[in-house]
């Protein structure tokens, strides 16, 4: 599929219909592959999707992580950066989720239920003013 440059409006939409067709298309026969102008890995494979839900108290992350056992997953956050690292039978997942405002990792609070992560975070406090004398 060939679009022109009036269609950057849509690229998100054209790459997760591409990622789509891609994963059905190749469990037929391998030869098909819809490859758009840049490629989009996110580290965990195509049957995982990653959201992020912000609110002005909360930043929430759900991550679908199928096949993996709670005992398997390791979270580490930096105020910034959320790292998901987990393990199942067949794969392994490692992913850096940016986080889209400052939270405060010591309040973070998870729970893993059918293969779903979701992971809650407050806000962190902004930054006071520091006055120069």
């Amino acid at each position: 599929m060939r679009r022109d440059d009036r269609d950057e409006p849509f690229d998100d939409l054209f790459r997760e219909i591409e990622r789509m067709m891609n994963e059905m298309m190749n469990g037929a026969d391998g030869n098909v592959n819809f490859n758009s102008s840049s490629n989009v890995d996110n580290g965990f494979g195509m049957d995982t999707h990653v959201d992020i839900h912000e609110t002005d108290e909360e930043v929430r992350v759900v991550a679908d992580l199928p096949g993996v056992e709670k005992d398997n997953i390791e979270l580490e956050c930096d105020g910034k950066t959320l790292t998901i690292s987990a393990e199942s039978d067949h794969r392994q997942y490692d992913e850096r989720v940016s986080l889209p405002s400052r939270v405060n990792e010591h309040t973070a609070s998870a729970t893993y239920n059918n293969g779903v992560l979701e992971v809650v975070f407050d806000r962190a406090e902004q930054s006071s003013d520091i006055s120069l004398e």
